[in-house]
């Protein structure tokens, strides 16, 4: 009976739990934003072990951050702001250890491994041709691929993309174009 209450609670009611101390409230919010975090981590990384890195950083920060989380905006676009930080910061150690040449790797694709989920996003990236749509968005620079990723498999608009990297919707926009542009470059056959 617990259980159907927890699910009825509200996300301000979980917070509020959350920062009075209350460990199973914060675990229910962490429940109800562990997979869209780990997916994001996952596409920007493209390495389940690194995703896996930054989920768990992401949700260290989001535990001794919440008592500073206002309120200003949703709490999903503040955690998925947090992933956005900690998957770039990441990037950018994994570019200056001189690493970079991981993200065209090929081998990595297997590392992903069969969806967990059966949704139409599996079943674009299995097979043949998801894996050219993987390996034509790790040739994207970061930024890019954030962008793409964020509007196109995660549904943002353009404005809230903004907000979470901290830059103008007109920056955005053109990193949305790039990526495109590139993207139906390199898979002008499939298209």
């Amino acid at each position: 009976m617990g259980d159907r209450n927890e699910k009825k609670t509200s996300e301000g009611e979980l917070l509020r739990e959350a920062r009075a101390g209350n460990q199973r409230a914060f675990e229910e919010l962490l429940r109800r934003h562990e997979r869209r975090v780990f997916s994001l981590a996952l596409r920007l990384t493209g390495s389940p072990d690194e995703a896996q890195d930054i989920y768990q950083e992401v949700f260290l920060r989001v535990f001794t951050g919440l008592a500073r989380f206002r309120g200003q905006s949703a709490f999903s676009t503040w955690v998925h702001r947090i992933t956005i930080n900690v998957s770039m910061t990441h990037l950018e150690m994994r570019r200056k250890r001189g690493q970079i040449e991981q993200l065209t790797a090929g081998p990595m694709l297997e590392e992903v491994g069969t969806p967990r989920q059966d949704t139409p996003e599996s079943h674009l990236l299995s097979g043949e041709t998801g894996a050219r749509v993987q390996d034509a968005l790790r040739t994207l620079p970061p930024q890019q691929r954030l962008v793409f990723t964020l509007r196109h498999y995660e549904g943002y608009k353009l404005r809230e993309i903004a907000r979470m990297m901290g830059c103008r919707e007109g920056t955005v926009k053109r990193y949305l174009f790039d990526a495109t542009h590139s993207l139906r470059q390199r898979l002008h056959d499939l298209l």
